[in-house]
């Protein structure tokens, strides 16, 4: 059993670091840089404190900023929880003080992992994982990026030409887009005409060519008036639309890097059998849990690292999907359980 506990509240530049002993007296409170040289001279001031007996570190993150932190504990084989969020911020009411600090959630954290016995330790992710992390990320900013983009885009549209904006969905429509790169303006469209614009957007390859510029001009056709904001509006559509498309050629080149990586990684075939998994979803999802099916010894855990685990007295929905498919999980990788709520 441990002698002492180290409680890390992580964050960006700097963390807070508490120790407490068996009878949770607070033993150091101090706070850290994230600097390689100032945390291993953490790591041995908590260990000389410790004696020959052994040390348990919690932290908040398992990932992002608290990466350096858990790469040197692993180096010195250190004993390190895994404490969510939810649970510091949950147990913080049952503490003193209304003020939430630091210092006072990584007691907390120390605290917690004192007195807990169903924390996961920080697992070592593959690299596969890793690198499957960082590029699903990146590709969820990219999806916020483009859902930003096509609202502008809309909303732009809608100051000088709405019957363009409700003609099509954007977010679906690649010749929509390609369109606005020539030709976003009511007269523009008139002039070059159904057959021109027809031609025009085969040439670019889009499909479904003579249906979008018979749309285009009709809703040109439906527009006489020309609007103080259309030389500005104009300008700015065609920028957000090349911005779209080359977002959708990024979101291509991911979705390929992400499947690649994918398809090599030792639980592939198993993700990929689950109902409504695909490549990328799959790829998030290990990416998530650390690409380690094994870790987890029971299906309730797998499913309360997502914090999707069905609790008593609630509808379950999408906890139940999803527990549903870590139980299929389970059949191929860790037991089958009951399904319960979490500890």
């Amino acid at each position: 059993m441990p002698a002492v506990w180290a409680g890390i509240d992580s964050g960006k530049w700097t963390r807070h670091c508490v120790v407490i002993d068996q009878s949770g007296t607070l033993l150091l409170s101090k706070r850290v840089e994230n600097d390689e040289a100032v945390l291993l001279d953490l790591i041995e001031t908590v260990v000389r404190m410790a004696g020959d007996d052994k040390v348990c570190w919690a932290t908040d993150l398992n990932s992002g900023g608290a990466a350096l932190l858990i790469t040197l504990l692993a180096a010195h084989a250190q004993q390190l929880l895994y404490i969510p969020g939810r649970i510091v911020h949950h147990a913080a009411a049952t503490y003193r003080g209304d003020g939430k600090t630091d210092a006072k959630d990584a007691r907390i954290i120390a605290d917690q992992a004192r007195m807990r016995t169903d924390l996961q330790p920080v697992r070592g992710a593959d690299q596969i994982s890793v690198d499957l992390r960082l590029l699903t990320a990146r590709r969820t900013d990219l999806i916020c990026d483009r859902v930003r983009a096509i609202n502008r885009l809309r909303g732009t549209l809608l100051e000088y030409f709405p019957a363009l904006e409700r003609a099509f969905d954007y977010s679906k429509s690649k010749a929509a887009l390609t369109l606005l790169s020539g030709y976003p303006t009511p007269d523009g469209l008139r002039r070059i005409g159904t057959s021109r614009l027809t031609a025009w957007l085969k040439k670019r390859r889009c499909r479904n060519s003579a249906a979008v510029a018979q749309k285009a001009v009709d809703a040109a056709n439906a527009q006489r008036t020309m609007l103080a904001t259309q030389a500005m509006g104009s300008a700015l559509v065609t920028k957000l639309g090349a911005e779209i498309t080359e977002i959708d050629h990024e979101l291509a080149d991911l979705d390929a890097q992400i499947t690649e990586r994918f398809t090599r990684h030792e639980s592939a075939d198993v993700l990929l059998s689950l109902p409504g998994f695909g490549p990328v979803l799959a790829a998030t999802f290990l990416a998530n849990i650390g690409g380690n099916l094994d870790g987890f010894d029971t299906v309730d855990r797998l499913a309360a690292v997502a914090g999707l685990a069905p609790a008593h007295g609630t509808p379950g929905g999408s906890a139940v999907t999803f527990t549903g498919h870590a139980a299929s999980i389970a059949d191929c990788s860790v037991p089958a359980i009951s399904l319960r709520s979490p500890v």
